[in-house]
């Protein structure tokens, strides 16, 4: 289990050494249901979905350009960008990853990564009850993360993100009763009913960009990246790798 600070209020966001004081925008592509989120100060001022139909690599640029434009900005207003660094899909990833580097070094500006299971669970988070966070894997396996939001702020990650499969991610999880949320969770919750789980509703099942600006705040900016151009997104396994037989 590992802890992140848990200093600040997401009310009244800090503004310390690693979290930009300014607007931010935010990159989440780890799923087919993309979107691009642009806050400040705590209050999202602009969020755009991206289709399933549509490829992230034709909507995103303009649906950054699309975000700026309603939340009255140009690039160079932005004070930092926080991406969505994965699992999930891996051309999603690569192309959120991609474009977040290239605008903060274009700008000057800092990089602040959140997984993408972690913007997941942050739109389930409820009291202290944790989240466990289940994206479809293929290959007979899930993305699987756990962790619990206690109190005004901060992050607790009770189960890293890994690649599982639904079984093993059950047993690892079962003793913290978490809602499991997810597109994972929906096709799998028979399995997670029979162990006596608890599955989110739909609306639950997709990260969002505003998630991972709601966890820059929470977090203080703990997901700040010191080299951005060394930074990787954590694809978890390789793409097209083949879990070992059971």
């Amino acid at each position: 289990m590992s802890t992140e600070p848990r200093t600040g209020s997401p009310d009244a966001p800090a503004t310390g050494p690693d979290l930009p004081a300014g607007p931010l925008l935010a990159l989440e592509t780890a799923t087919p249901l993309g979107s691009v989120a642009i806050g400040e100060a705590g209050r999202i001022r602009a969020e755009i979905v991206a289709g399933v139909e549509i490829r992230h690599s034709e909507a995103l640029l303009p649906a950054i350009a699309f975000a700026l434009e309603r939340a009255g900005l140009d690039r160079s207003g932005l004070c930092g960008v926080v991406v969505g660094a994965g699992p999930g899909s891996f051309t999603g990833v690569r192309i959120a990853a991609a474009t977040a580097k290239g605008i903060a070094h274009g700008l000057g500006i800092p990089l602040i990564a959140h997984s993408s299971l972690a913007a997941l669970a942050a739109g389930g988070a409820a009291g202290e009850r944790a989240v466990c966070a289940l994206f479809d894997a293929r290959r007979a396996e899930v993305y699987a993360a756990c962790y619990r939001f206690p109190g005004s702020h901060g992050m607790v990650t009770e189960l890293e993100p890994s690649a599982l499969s639904i079984d093993e991610a059950i047993r690892r999880t079962r003793r913290l009763n978490p809602l499991y949320v997810g597109d994972a969770a929906l096709m799998h919750a028979d399995a997670i009913c029979a162990a006596g789980g608890t599955v989110g509703a739909a609306p639950l099942a997709v990260p969002r960009a505003s998630a991972l600006l709601w966890l820059a705040w929470r977090t203080q900016g703990a997901g700040r990246v010191g080299n951005a151009a060394a930074w990787r997104p954590a694809y978890v396994r390789p793409p097209g790798a083949t879990p070992p037989a059971r």
